[in-house]
């Protein structure tokens, strides 16, 4: 535990290195009976199998869709920044 602390640059002394890895050996544990639990049964809405509850639509036809790019100019004219047909927006990562 004290070789993967120091890989993520976490200080850690020996005593919370041995109560880490108990807890560490307890969450795989767990993902492990996780891992064994068969993949055919997947819960729906309320708890139900998705046999007893079939997957369904629930998105609208898109019946009456716009012409595309008719609301191009009206969004770049209320935007801060743009270049050509495209939002200029901060960079985040």
């Amino acid at each position: 535990m004290l070789k993967l602390a120091q890989l993520a640059r976490v200080g850690i002394d020996e005593k919370e290195a041995e109560t880490l890895s108990n807890e560490f050996e307890a969450i795989l544990n767990y993902v492990g009976q996780v891992k064994k639990i068969s993949g055919d049964v997947v819960l729906g809405e309320a708890g139900q199998t998705r046999e007893m509850f079939p997957h369904r639509n629930s998105l609208r036809d898109d019946i009456d869709a716009h012409e595309s790019g008719i609301y191009t100019e009206k969004i770049l004219k209320n935007t801060p920044s743009s270049d050509g047909k495209y939002v200029v927006v901060k960079k985040i990562l």
